[in-house]
C-alpha cells in the first residue's frame, strides 16, 4: 500500500492555502512482518511509524516547513524524485538536506533528477559550507535514460518483502520534465495452516520453517514439504506521478497498469486558450483540467487526483461564485473525465491499495481519500 501526503499544490508561487510543490509517499507494508499465515493482515496504523520508508516527489521552496505539520521523518526518507529544475519544484532542496544533516539522518539518500540539480547543489555546497553527514546518492536521469538495459528505472530494495520500482518518463515542458512511476512490490509467504489442520500437522516449530520455504521431518517421521502448503503471494501498486507536462499522452504506456494517476492541472481549457491567445510567442506549456480529463477517460485511467493549481484559483469548491475557485477546475475535469476523480488540496492524504478490489461494476477501491495530515493519527 502506497500513501499519498500531498505537501504542495500550487504553481509557480505560493499562496495563503497552497504551498509550491511537492509529494511524499509513504510505502506500507500492511502484512505483519512476523506472521503470514492465511488471513493474517496487519493494518497500516499498526505498523512501527520509525520503519516506514517514504519518497519525496519534488520539493519546492519550504517543503521541510511543511513537513513539520505531517508524522514524517527526515530520517525515514529513501529517496527524493526531482521532475525538473524550475524553482517552484527544486528550491526546496538545499534546505531539506541541511535540516536532515542537523536531525542527526547519517544514512546513504538516493536523489533521482536532473543533471541540473547536481550543480544546483554543487554550487550550494561550495559557496555556503553545506555539510551532509550522509552519502547522496545521486541519480542522473539523462543517465538512466539513455541506458541500455532496465532503461529509466531504479529498484529501491526496501526490506526482505518489499521493493519499490521508480521509471522516468520523458514529457513536454519549457525545460526537459519528467514524470515518475512508483510501483511497489510486497512479496509474502502464506503458509496454509488449514492444509496443514487436515493433515493432522498441529501448530509448532515446524509450521515456521515450512513458511520460511525448508522441507522439515516430523517427528513421527513424516516428511513435509514446504511448496506443498505455502503460496508465494505478490502484491503490486503503481502510481503515476507528472511533473509539468501539456502532453498527457506522454504518459499512454505509463497509465496502462497504473492504480493513480496524478497530472498537473494549471488551467481550466478556457484560461489556457485565453493565455495562449493573448501571446502567441508564448506557450506556458501546461495541461488544462480538461485535457488531462480527456486522456484519462480516453486512455481507460480510474482514478485521477490534479494538482499544480494556478493561484488566480481559490481553494474552496462553489460552481456559483464567480471568484475562480477549485469548482471550475474540478467541472472541467468531469465534463470530459467520468472516472474517480480528486482535487489535491495540502496535507490531504490518500491511500492506494493495488490489491484492492472493485466495490461493484463501476466504483473502484483501489484509492481512499483518508483525511489531512495535520488531524490524522494513523
Amino acid at each position: 500500500m502506497l500513501k499519498l501526503t500531498f505537501l504542495g499544490t500550487s504553481a509557480g508561487a505560493p499562496t495563503k492555502q497552497r504551498n509550491v510543490t511537492a509529494l511524499a509517499i509513504e510505502c506500507l507494508n500492511v502484512h505483519n512482518s512476523g506472521s503470514q499465515q492465511q488471513g493474517k493482515p496487519q493494518h497500516s496504523s499498526n505498523q512501527n511509524k520509525k520503519s516506514r520508508p517514504w519518497l519525496l516527489i519534488d520539493c519546492g521552496e519550504g517543503t521541510q516547513q511543511q513537513l513539520l505539520h505531517t508524522k514524517l521523518s527526515l530520517r525515514q526518507l529513501t529517496a527524493i524524485c526531482i521532475t525538473h529544475v524550475h524553482g517552484d519544484h527544486c528550491y526546496g532542496l538545499p534546505g531539506l538536506l541541511a535540516s536532515a544533516a542537523m536531525s542527526g539522518r547519517r544514512d546513504p539518500l538516493t536523489l533521482i533528477a536532473p543533471n541540473a540539480i547536481a550543480t544546483l547543489l554543487e554550487a550550494i555546497v561550495s559557496t555556503t559550507e553545506l555539510y551532509l553527514p550522509f552519502t547522496l546518492d545521486f541519480v542522473s536521469i539523462e543517465d538512466l535514460l539513455s541506458q541500455e538495459s532496465d532503461k529509466g528505472k531504479v529498484t529501491l530494495e526496501l526490506d526482505g518483502q518489499q521493493q519499490i520500482m521508480i521509471e522516468v518518463y520523458p514529457l513536454s515542458h519549457r525545460v526537459p520534465s519528467y514524470g515518475f512511476g512508483i510501483t511497489q512490490t510486497i512479496s509474502r509467504r502464506l503458509l496454509n495452516t488449514d492444509k496443514l489442520k487436515e493433515n493432522g500437522i498441529p501448530a509448532s516449530a515446524l509450521w515456521g520453517k515450512l513458511q520460511q520455504g525448508c522441507d522439515v521431518i516430523t517427528e513421527d517421521g513424516q516428511q513435509l514439504r514446504s511448496a506443498d502448503y505455502v503460496h508465494n503471494d505478490m502484491q503490486r501498486t503503481k502510481v503515476v506521478v507528472a511533473g509539468d507536462n501539456d502532453t498527457p499522452e506522454c504518459l499512454s504506456d505509463a497509465v496502462a497498469d497504473t492504480d493513480l494517476l496524478v497530472h498537473e492541472a494549471t488551467y481550466t481549457h478556457e484560461v489556457l486558450m485565453a493565455i495562449q491567445a493573448r501571446n502567441l510567442e508564448f506557450d506556458p506549456m501546461h495541461s488544462s483540467a480538461h485535457i488531462v480529463g480527456t486522456f484519462a477517460q480516453k486512455i481507460g485511467v480510474q482514478n485521477l487526483i490534479l494538482t499544480h493549481f494556478s493561484a488566480r484559483y481559490q481553494s474552496f469548491d462553489n460552481p456559483e461564485s464567480e471568484t475562480p475557485n477549485m469548482a471550475y477546475t474540478r467541472l472541467d475535469a468531469q465534463s470530459v473525465y467520468k472516472g474517480n476523480l480528486w482535487m489535491a488540496a495540502d496535507f490531504a492524504q490518500y491511500t492506494v491499495d493495488g490489491a484492492a478490489t472493485l466495490i461493484d461494476d463501476k466504483q473502484d477501491n483501489r484509492v481512499q481519500y483518508v483525511g489531512s495530515a495535520r488531524s490524522n493519527q494513523l
